[in-house]
């Protein structure tokens, strides 16, 4: 893959893949660096357990994709809190 330092996928992960439907799947942001974000660019749900309101990101697959990999470097370095 072209610009490889963007993109690791590992095939040999007990959790590979994490989520389905993608073909080619980034592994490199495995633990989301977004997932503090409120408003992210991915597709969260919200739920509420235990009175707590819980950001439930299985269903995202924005930061696996490759594609994707300059705007959450954006996102990070900007230090966005929202």
């Amino acid at each position: 893959m072209d610009n490889s330092y963007r993109y690791f996928e590992n095939r040999d992960c007990k959790y590979y893949p994490c989520h389905e439907g993608i073909k080619e799947m980034n592994c490199l942001f495995c633990y989301c660096p977004l997932y503090h974000l409120q408003k992210c660019p991915g597709s969260p749900r919200f739920i509420a357990k235990n009175g707590r309101t819980i950001k439930v990101c299985t269903d995202c697959v924005f930061p696996h994709q490759p594609e994707n990999y300059e705007k959450v470097i954006e996102i990070v370095k900007e230090g966005k809190i929202e």
